[in-house]
Parts: C-alpha cells; sequence; structure tokens
C-alpha cells in the first residue's frame, strides 16, 4: 500500500502532506477548477480592498471552495482533503495554484 493513501489521517508536516494532496487532485480539469477558483478569490479580495466595499469578503469561500468541490465531486470522483485537513489543504491550494502557473505541475 502506497504510503500516501486516503487511510492515511494524519501528517507530521506540510511536506509530507502535500504528494498526498497531488496524488488527490491527479484530474487536470480538477486542477484547473482549482486555480480559476484561487484567481478568482485574489481578484475578489483586491476589488473588496480596493473599493472597500467589505461584504464582497462573504463571497471567497464560495468561490474558493466552490470551484474546488466541483472539481472534486464531478472530476475527480474524491473527497476535498479539505474534511480532513483544512489547514494544509488550504495551504496546499497556493502552493499547488504556484505549482501550476510555474509549469511544475501539467496544466
Amino acid at each position: 500500500m502506497n504510503e500516501h493513501t486516503e487511510a492515511q489521517t494524519s501528517f507530521a508536516s506540510f511536506a509530507e502532506f502535500y504528494p498526498y494532496y497531488l496524488k488527490e487532485h491527479c484530474n487536470r480539469t480538477c486542477r484547473r477548477l482549482h486555480l480559476v477558483g484561487s484567481i478568482l478569490v485574489l481578484c475578489v479580495l483586491f476589488t473588496a480592498v480596493v473599493t472597500q466595499y467589505w461584504t464582497l469578503l462573504w463571497s471567497l469561500p464560495i468561490i474558493g471552495y466552490g470551484f474546488a468541490w466541483v472539481g472534486h465531486f464531478f472530476f475527480e470522483k474524491n473527497k476535498p482533503a479539505t474534511f480532513k485537513h483544512p489547514l494544509y489543504s488550504f495551504i496546499g491550494d497556493w502552493v499547488m495554484a504556484k505549482d501550476l502557473l510555474l509549469n511544475r505541475i501539467p496544466f
């Protein structure tokens, strides 16, 4: 059995978690949806700060997680890592976005 399986429930560090996270994001469409959600979150955050229309901030989790969860439920066909590992998963979203944009992971 691979060391990073769904049965694994704890990780000593983010460095240990990230390979598991990437394995849970094998589907290219799922990764693309994560990236779209992350970019939209940054755009809405920027807009909220510039316009001082702070109620926009309420939409950030809906946008970010909405795109990601569509990717998981309809394309990856697995449960988002957020359910069991919320902090590492949140960090993983941004690291994966960076890795996609730097072409370290196939887009």
